[in-house]
């Protein structure tokens, strides 16, 4: 009994301002492009069960091309797998923000596929004596439901899926728009005597320590990862990937494959359309605008054609701003034309507070000032203050994301 795990797709992810020859924008084109190898590849794997974790789309109302392409994608995994059970959650990023909204995601319904997006759902397959407890994401305040963590003692087999922020799991340095209201604890779900526990949310694969409260029997619990790097600091999810799993640098996505009679346990990479190329950090303690440009045509002249069509990053540690205002643009500017996307990071350097919102030692950033403004501010009766804050942030994010597209150099 062999089940494939996949999820975060974020079919109509958008960044960057380059188009394709038709007019998509490239980021979204790139998107598809690996989400079709995925599927190409789930179809050679021929397994019994194929469980999609959430976040299909980057958004709750995705372009028409990322439907058509969603669509077309997921018809041809019906047509060539019809006898496989197909479980579609939502996740955070298709949940409509009112209950009455409808999810785009009941189109896929049309291709025999069991969406599950409005409330924890149980789908029985006595063909396969088999049970899968699906949790979509729920918008804080749409429901009153808390889900019930239990399997279903007719079957032999019982597999969870949910897509939810797991206590622990995401990175402190992680952007707030990349974490959810409140994170799951695993006793949550340790309770009861699960074969599988599919997760979606979080962008890189990765095992979760749970083990049954009875028997103290291991339960296999893991997160996908997504499919691209559609995170809001895809370096976070390089850098995981690397440290974490011993993955390539911008080599760390793709599914699972898991046999539940067996154990056998397969994760399978899938090749992303563009690289990431993170270029070694320039250290600029204590140099001149003039040293600095040597080392960034030092670096440049290193990477040679490999930032061609890339999204590429150099980080300039330790640079007062005075020098970054002097530094020869042009070189940045020819790496810019080359690439999809680059970006000299200049970061200052870290200067104390000792009073405020910082910790001692930590230098206070943008978001930190407009989150404490946002938590001060007088508020109409019955707004959501952490929601105001998560929007406020969330739309700072979009303005340093596109500053950055037009700059060459982006300032932290």
């Amino acid at each position: 009994m062999r089940l494939v795990h996949l999820s975060d797709l974020h079919l109509g992810f958008r960044q960057f301002a380059r188009q394709t020859p038709t007019g998509v924008n490239q980021r979204e084109a790139d998107v598809a492009d690996t989400t079709s190898r995925a599927i190409t590849q789930v179809i050679a794997c021929a397994p019994d069960v194929v469980l999609v974790g959430g976040d299909v789309f980057h958004s709750v109302r995705p372009p028409n091309t990322a439907i058509v392409d969603a669509f077309r994608l997921f018809g041809r995994l019906r047509a060539a797998l019809p006898d496989a059970l197909v479980v579609m959650i939502a996740g955070n990023h298709d949940v409509p923000r009112s209950s009455d909204a409808g999810c785009i995601l009941q189109l896929f319904a049309e291709l025999g596929i069991h969406v599950v997006h409005r409330g924890p759902e149980r789908i029985d397959d006595p063909t396969r004596d088999l049970a899968v407890l699906a949790v979509p994401y729920a918008m804080p305040g749409t429901t009153s439901e808390t889900p019930v963590y239990t399997t279903d003692a007719r079957r032999r087999y019982n597999v969870l899926l949910l897509h939810d922020e797991v206590r622990g799991v995401v990175p402190d340095a992680a952007q707030p728009g990349d974490r959810l209201y409140t994170p799951i604890d695993p006793v949550a779900f340790e309770q009861a005597p699960w074969d599988y526990i599919g997760l979606g949310h979080y962008h890189v694969y990765r095992p979760i320590e749970a083990r049954q409260a009875a028997t103290g029997r291991r339960i296999p619990t893991y997160y996908s990862g997504s499919l691209d790097y559609t995170s809001t600091n895809p370096w976070s999810d390089v850098r995981e990937e690397v440290v974490r799993n011993g993955a390539v640098a911008g080599e760390g996505k793709g599914f699972i494959e898991h046999d539940l009679a067996t154990g056998a346990h397969r994760f399978h990479p899938v090749s992303v359309s563009r690289r990431l190329l993170d270029l070694p950090a320039i250290d600029g303690a204590n140099r001149t605008a003039s040293d600095v440009d040597a080392l960034i045509a030092r670096a440049l002249a290193q990477a040679g054609t490999s930032i061609d069509d890339a999204i590429v990053r150099l980080v300039v540690k330790n640079v007062s701003r005075h020098v970054v205002r002097t530094l020869d643009y042009a070189p940045l500017r020819e790496a810019r034309r080359r690439a999809l996307h680059f970006q000299l990071e200049a970061r200052k350097p870290d200067v104390p507070e000792a009073a405020g919102i910082a910790s001692p030692g930590r230098r206070i950033t943008l978001r930190d000032r407009l989150a404490e403004r946002l938590r001060e501010r007088p508020l109409a009766p019955g707004l959501d203050r952490d929601r105001l804050v998560e929007l406020g942030l969330a739309y700072l994010g979009r303005a340093e994301e596109q500053a950055a597209a037009a700059l060459p150099v982006a300032e932290g």
